[in-house]
């Protein structure tokens, strides 16, 4: 099947064409008056050609149409697309033989619905978007699909299922993306995934971002606590990291200034001695040692 891409299409200004139909509609008129003469036919010739170019007129007229800003007008020719119209004005086409369509360029939104899916490890999570939207290829947009708006709105809910079942909600892995801690990213993700679901229909998506997030009901409470859970354990991580680092680092000081010498059972002690103060919780008692009674 050959795509169909949108195109500039053959029109006339209606300012032009309108004075022809007004000198049709003044020709044809009088040649009526004159046929007809105390309600009687005097000329049966000029009354059929004054019929006839009143009706030639009014068939000409038929073929106006006003094409409004953000708009696109698609012309077909006897089941054959023969072109679009988007700069605004007052035009002309042959009427008839031509049907015309209106396409809306205006930048739309598509709000999701919450849906329910599990994420990359199949944690039951809702999960809502909305999606920026216009046309840019009206043909395609007309002709490539059976209806644009439903097309987006499908595909676009395919597009948040397949991206939230790749992430996962939440993670403390730095170097890991998740569907809450790197929302930017993720967000981009989204705009690539939809735009090329919509490419067929001639859309160009603008943004994507995700309105709404959480565990599914059902799971909430348990993952609440786990995450909880995580979040000390990863906490923890970070504290005894710097802890260790904060001793390493006093010893070397010791060592390199030579305030104390310390032996390796004074150094265990010493260490012991900072990690429970740096990693407790509740803030410790000090034992304050001002020297020995004997020497």
């Amino acid at each position: 099947m050959n795509a169909i891409r949108e195109q500039n299409a053959w029109s006339l200004s209606g300012l032009v064409v309108i004075p022809v139909a007004l000198i049709g509609l003044m020709v044809g008129g009088v040649a009526v008056v004159r046929a007809i003469q105390l309600d009687r036919i005097t000329n049966p010739v000029l009354l059929t050609i004054g019929i006839g170019v009143l009706a030639l007129t009014s068939l000409l007229l038929l073929g106006f149409f006003v094409v409004q800003p953000n708009q696109a007008q698609v012309l077909v020719l006897l089941g054959r697309y023969v072109g679009s119209i988007r700069k605004p004005g007052f035009y002309w086409t042959l009427p008839v033989l031509i049907q015309q369509r209106s396409v809306s360029l205006r930048v739309r939104n598509f709000n999701s619905e919450r849906l329910k899916v599990n994420d990359a490890q199949g944690s039951p999570i809702e999960i809502a978007a909305v999606i920026v939207w216009r046309v840019v290829d009206s043909a395609k947009a007309i002709f490539d699909v059976e209806s644009f708006s439903d097309f987006v709105a499908i595909q676009s809910e395919t597009a948040i299922r397949s991206l939230a079942s790749r992430y996962s909600y939440d993670i403390y892995d730095t170097e890991t993306q998740s569907l809450r801690g790197n929302p930017d990213q993720v967000a981009e993700a989204l705009k690539h995934e939809v735009q090329t679901r919509l490419e067929v229909a001639g859309v160009e998506v603008l943004d994507a971002r995700i309105t709404h997030l959480a565990y599914a009901p059902e799971i909430a409470q348990a993952m609440l606590r786990r995450q909880q859970a995580v979040a000390v354990i990863a906490a923890k991580e970070r504290i005894v990291e710097g802890a260790m680092g904060m001793v390493e680092m006093a010893l070397n000081r010791l060592s390199e200034q030579q305030v104390v010498e310390l032996d390796e059972e004074r150094k265990a002690a010493m260490v012991n001695n900072l990690l429970v103060a740096l990693v407790s919780e509740s803030s410790t008692q000090p034992i304050i040692n001002t020297g020995t009674l004997y020497t």
